[in-house]
């Protein structure tokens, strides 16, 4: 059972379900979600048994990013914005170094930090009706959780300016189209089906899976041969393991392979 007070944990069949537990203020971040949810992240990565993490909102929101009522009341001082400022900054890089992938299941709204948060996924599979936008410049905020460093690599420099210039927000379809978003879901059923998908990744060997996270990150900033390098590196290090020799016997005898991260 979970334990946390802005986030509910749960983890079954391989998979580490973070789910954003603020729906009175659309799952709206605060300094005590991004410190849960860091933890949770801790917590997934710990345990041998979660292979992906999966990340949702309670309601009719994913994330609406800052909780704008709490900025309002201008009670933190500059200290406290910048710790919750950089929380945001921990949370998005721990999801792009974590060692497992990571499923952002963006089932309503993705504003600000939480699109943010989606963006530093692995995967961001988006209900047909939910929407995704960057809209700090457009209430004279700026841009965190590193996506002025992800957003041009994901849909090209041109678009990044015109979603983050415009703050516009797009509809799963429309990321999809431009690469945003990996796949687009029926509203029905989204929370199975994103489920379902995350359940195939929990099947694959995790130290390829870690390995392979690793170096698609670092290949814009890699020179062919410097992958090359890095790639006989990984190839020669899964040879060593178990699920190496799992994979090539259950190929021989025609059957699904079953890893275990050995």
């Amino acid at each position: 059972m979970s334990t946390y007070q802005t986030i509910i944990y749960a983890q079954s069949d391989g998979i580490a379900e973070i789910r954003l537990n603020r729906p009175e203020r659309l799952n709206a971040v605060t300094a005590k979600l991004y410190e849960e949810f860091n933890t949770a992240l801790s917590v997934a990565e710990a345990d041998n048994d979660a292979r992906v993490v999966l990340i949702t909102g309670e309601g009719r929101a994913f994330c609406v990013g800052a909780d704008l009522k709490e900025h309002k009341a201008g009670t933190r001082t500059a200290f406290d914005r910048r710790q919750y400022l950089q929380g945001e900054q921990i949370v998005c890089k721990r999801l792009l170094h974590l060692k497992k992938p990571v499923v952002a299941a963006v089932n309503g709204y993705a504003l600000g930090a939480g699109a943010e948060i989606a963006l530093a996924s692995d995967f961001i599979l988006m209900a047909e009706s939910a929407q995704i936008g960057l809209p700090e410049i457009s209430i004279g905020n700026f841009l965190g959780g590193g996506v002025t460093w992800l957003l041009p690599r994901l849909v090209g420099l041109a678009k990044a300016r015109e979603l983050v210039f415009l703050g516009e927000r797009i509809k799963g379809a429309e990321a999809e189209r431009i690469g945003l978003a990996n796949r687009v879901l029926a509203d029905e059923g989204f929370l199975d089906a994103a489920r379902a998908f995350a359940a195939r990744l929990a099947t694959k060997a995790p130290f390829s899976m870690q390995l392979a996270k690793e170096q698609l990150n670092l290949s814009a900033e890699r020179t062919l041969d410097a992958c090359l390098t890095a790639e006989l590196e990984g190839m020669t290090f899964v040879g060593t393991t178990r699920d190496w020799q799992e994979g090539v016997d259950a190929f021989a005898e025609k059957r699904s392979p079953v890893f275990k991260g050995e």
